[in-house]
């Protein structure tokens, strides 16, 4: 029995408490402790009413019922493990980095909501997050249903036409690839690829509480103009500031549905 604590231990900071708040407010909307509909986003209580509780209750409570019990689980699964992923290789040691990633995505995704009319955003923000390192490891080999392979970078857009086709859906996918691209491209893609100025950057009061905690590259700085050079080789093309950006090593390549 102390495997259990032992691994929910061994969860990293962020991803520990996005999945804790997520199951608990889950199950007891599920059980008849809470109301779910109180803690969904609507236009019209969030801005006329001012309840803006929602906006964060919105992303952790999912309305379970039999019917979607399954994609519930599913839902869990990526938030575990693409979150864990994200944390540990491609943001380890820079928890001030992650926190705005998820805070920069959340944040995106309550406007569209409020606009879309989704009123649960744990599709939408799971995706993105899983859009996230599906680009920063856009070509690692990750295995799907039925024994399917292919890159990373077509993982998120498998799950849209996968939902799509299945239960006919497919909007929520679609809005957390829309919100993890936006994040990405200012991020990375447009001030390291295309040379542009950084829009965005965690905000300096984010290290005062979550500090680095080892000397790192940081991706929230614009990257330095490097003297003109020799056009690289095809397919290992750099990026401003000479960051090999297509094939650089942003972490372990994990294989879907594989235990860590």
């Amino acid at each position: 029995m102390a495997e259990l604590p032992d691994w929910f231990t061994s969860i990293p900071y962020f991803t520990k408490r996005w999945l804790a708040l997520t199951a608990i407010l889950t199950l007891a909307g599920r059980f008849g402790v809470l109301n779910p509909f109180n803690f969904m986003l609507f236009y019209e209580p969030f801005i006329k009413k001012f309840e803006i509780w929602r906006a964060v209750t919105a992303l952790l409570m999912y309305p379970l019922s039999p019917g979607n019990g399954f994609h519930f689980l599913v839902n869990c699964y990526f938030l575990y493990s693409y979150s864990i992923r994200l944390e540990t290789d491609s943001f380890s040691g820079r928890p001030a980095d992650y926190f705005f990633l998820l805070i920069f995505n959340w944040i995106c995704c309550v406007i569209i909501g409020l606009l879309a009319n989704i009123p649960v955003l744990m599709d939408p923000m799971v995706l993105s997050i899983l859009y996230v390192w599906c680009q920063l490891n856009k070509d690692v080999i990750v295995s799907f249903w039925f024994g399917t392979r292919f890159k990373a970078m077509y993982l998120p857009w498998v799950l849209f036409g996968f939902n799509l086709i299945i239960s006919g859906g497919g909007l929520q996918e679609l809005v957390g690839i829309i919100v993890g691209h936006i994040y990405f491209f200012l991020m990375f893609k447009y001030p390291q690829e295309m040379g542009g100025p950084q829009l965005i950057q965690t905000p300096q009061i984010f290290y005062k509480f979550f500090p680095n905690q080892r000397t790192v590259h940081g991706f929230g700085q614009p990257p330095t103009r490097a003297a003109p050079t020799a056009a690289p080789a095809a397919g290992n093309q750099q990026g401003e500031g000479g960051l090999n950006f297509r094939r650089h090593d942003w972490g372990r390549g994990y294989v879907l549905g594989q235990q860590q």
